[in-house]
């Protein structure tokens, strides 16, 4: 009987393996695949969205732009070109929330620098200080690397259209001149077809794991 059972047993060992290896790919198979939502101005809270746009519910992209970064360099959208990217909204001399931002704007770019597809995009909602001088001098503080993150300053009003006919994610002043912003700590994910695909607090590292993991999402896309 023993030598009955030994002559089988590397017999028993690969269909067992095999019989495993089956099961995954039929999980695999069946397992439903992960999308992320395309966000539309109407899914958004009103008071980020301008009026004009607030009922929009299918096609929106980010508009054209040009703008200049750290380098002096102008930077359109022909830059992210065929590329996902995060963009956010920030101020050199923001004393409160936007060194915790930056910071974890720069872990991302740590761990998307194997990714050729995907960068990083930073606007200054305070075009009228953040110069390029600026500007460099903050990315060299911060450690940013200039083939992966822009950060760019340029026309106040485009950069103000941008936030809120765009991106979505700034709130109007109401309170001084007509393109007065405040930016709030939004993330937002942008696949390569310039769709909105995520809102993340990036002020938060649950929020950022969140944000490397959608990464990936759009990546297998």
């Amino acid at each position: 009987m023993l030598r009955f059972f030994s002559k089988f047993k590397y017999l028993a060992i690969t269909l067992f393996i095999l019989s495993a290896i089956i099961i995954t790919l039929f999980y695999n198979a069946l397992k439903p695949r992960e999308i992320l939502p395309i966000y539309q101005p109407s899914m958004v809270k009103t008071e980020l969205v301008d009026s004009t746009i607030q009922y929009v519910k299918k096609y929106h992209t980010i508009a054209d732009f040009k703008l200049i970064n750290q380098n002096g360099d102008t930077i359109t959208q022909e830059d992210y070109k065929d590329k996902i990217y995060i963009a956010d909204f920030f101020f050199t001399t923001c004393p409160s929330i936007c060194p915790i931002m930056t910071d974890n704007m720069a872990d991302i770019q740590k761990e998307i620098m194997p990714y050729q597809d995907v960068m990083l995009l930073s606007h200054s909602v305070t075009p009228e200080i953040d110069s390029v001088p600026q500007l460099k001098k903050y990315a060299r503080e911060k450690g940013v690397n200039d083939k992966k993150w822009n950060l760019v300053t340029g026309d106040k009003k485009q950069i103000y259209e941008l936030a809120r006919k765009s991106y979505l994610a700034v709130l109007d002043d109401g309170d001084g001149g007509p393109y007065d912003m405040i930016h709030t700590e939004n993330f937002i994910l942008v696949d390569k077809k310039r769709r909105i695909r995520g809102f993340y607090d990036g002020t938060n590292k649950e929020d950022m794991e969140k944000l490397l993991h959608d990464v990936k999402v759009l990546k297998s896309e």
